[in-house]
């Protein structure tokens, strides 16, 4: 391995700069914090505002009647998507007692999991885009205005207005979900091209709403390429990238004005004196990343984001920490980018997110696929929660802030010691609630094995 070169440096250079690369390569769970993190001297210019993610929300509000048609589930919010905010003192009790250090402060779970439509963080982004999209058309072929019923979107004329585009879009499954679903409610051709870690029930679900889909062997990358070169060759095919889409990330980034309004209506405050920490589950960057920067936006610097990344697949890690950005992937450094957490397979980050976010992202760390399902049962038994595994990526953050020197020190440096009693911690639990009951009982049964394997000894100890 010393002689294997990554963009002309030895394997050696690169751990003797980056030490942390050799725990990375060993696939070792780590627990990396930004230097980056809060430098205001060179603040990177920003192609999103604040204004940006208002106009997003207002659009979502105009899609509302629109969405309630389509999907009578949301008829009880008034066809806003949006998820619950719930304290698990359960679940905050047991890891408690797993990693032998008290978690501090209220812990809660934002459970995209279960968002209508698509059960996942990627029906924030996902959904925002079609309607986006539609939206566009409409009004480029139409007479619709901004103050009309947008239900009548649902109508035949535009339906078959809509079935002359294609919306086409590489996934490791939720984003293709929410996409395919969204798309083909309004009557678009949608084409998903699945990587090879993409379950296959989740590919089932979108062939039964009359989505193409193409199933590639290689991973989320090469699934990407292949349907942007398909959407090049046709002016009315639209590529959806998760890798640099600005309208997925606004669609992201609204989540926070939602949640600030959870926040207070919890009564919750979240200030100097009572922080709010959040661990987000990361693939390519773009749902943590657009939560993140509405994070930010409202709250400042009494917010602080980690993204949660598996072992086998630190890309957002290494974009960050080397400032190559998507420059640079796992496979690289013969990181497989294998792991049973679909959602987060992506061995190359996007770009976009490493770059504005730079700055505002407080940390990353990696966690084994045996705490995913450890955490799964954990939460099930404790809280009634059922997950898909990479959702649970954002529980494991709490007991690494509390247990690992590199976490100790963070909530040193940061001056958040004395505050920690006061701080709200919130897990994003990104997906699970449409997981077929026979693929999550298989889930639970996993989470049973590792339990029963580590027996007393959990390997939450060992963070």
């Amino acid at each position: 391995m010393e002689n294997f070169n990554v963009l002309g440096k030895k394997i050696d250079e690169w751990k003797n700069e980056y030490p942390l690369i050799d725990d990375m390569i060993s696939t070792r769970e780590v627990f990396w914090t930004n230097p980056l993190y809060g430098n205001k001297q060179k603040d990177p210019s920003r192609p999103i505002t604040k204004k940006d993610i208002q106009d997003a929300e207002a659009r979502l509000a105009r899609f509302a009647p629109l969405i309630m048609k389509a999907f009578p589930e949301t008829e009880k919010s008034n066809g806003i998507i949006e998820s619950p905010l719930e304290f698990i003192p359960n679940m905050q009790k047991r890891l408690s007692e797993l990693c032998g250090v008290n978690i501090p402060g209220k812990l809660c779970a934002k459970f995209d999991s279960h968002l209508p439509i698509s059960g996942s963080i990627k029906a924030r982004g996902g959904v925002y885009e079609v309607l986006y999209l539609a939206e566009s058309i409409a009004m480029e072929h139409t007479n619709l205005s901004w103050t009309d019923d947008y239900s009548i979107l649902k109508n035949d004329s535009f339906r078959e207005l809509f079935s002359q585009y294609t919306i086409v879009v590489g996934s490791t499954g939720n984003l293709g979900l929410s996409i395919g679903i969204m798309g083909a409610a309004l009557g678009f051709r949608v084409v998903v091209h699945m990587s090879v870690d993409a379950k296959q029930w989740k590919k089932d679900m979108l062939r039964s709403k009359g989505v193409t889909v193409v199933e590639h062997t290689a991973d989320y990358s090469k699934a990407v390429e292949a349907g942007r070169k398909e959407a090049e060759k046709d002016s009315k095919s639209f590529f959806i990238d998760d890798e640099s889409s600005r309208h997925l990330f606004l669609g992201y980034a609204v989540a926070a004005k939602r949640l600030e309004r959870q926040l207070q209506n919890l009564n919750i405050v979240v200030d100097e004196e009572h922080p709010l920490i959040v661990y987000l589950p990361c693939g390519v960057g773009g749902g943590p990343g657009g939560v993140t920067f509405g994070l930010k936006s409202i709250f400042k610097d009494n917010v602080h984001c980690f993204f949660a990344e598996p072992t086998h697949s630190p890309a957002m890690l290494l974009g960050l920490m080397t400032g190559l950005h998507e420059k640079i992937a796992a496979q690289d450094f013969g990181i497989d980018n294998r792991t049973d957490a679909d959602g987060l397979a992506v061995g190359r980050p996007s770009g976009l997110v490493g770059r504005i976010l730079e700055r505002d992202i407080a940390g990353v760390y990696t966690v084994q696929d045996d705490q995913l399902y450890l955490l799964l049962k954990m939460l099930a038994d404790s809280e009634n929660k059922f997950l898909e595994p990479s959702a649970l990526a954002g529980f494991f953050g709490p007991v690494q802030l509390m247990t690992t020197q590199s976490g100790r020190e963070f909530v040193m440096e940061r001056n958040l010691l004395h505050k920690m009693s006061r701080a709200t911690q919130i897990t994003w639990a990104t997906g699970g609630s449409m997981v077929p009951k026979t693929e999550m009982d298989k889930f639970y049964r996993q989470g049973v094995a590792v339990t029963e394997k580590m027996g007393n000894s959990s390997i939450l100890r060992k963070a």
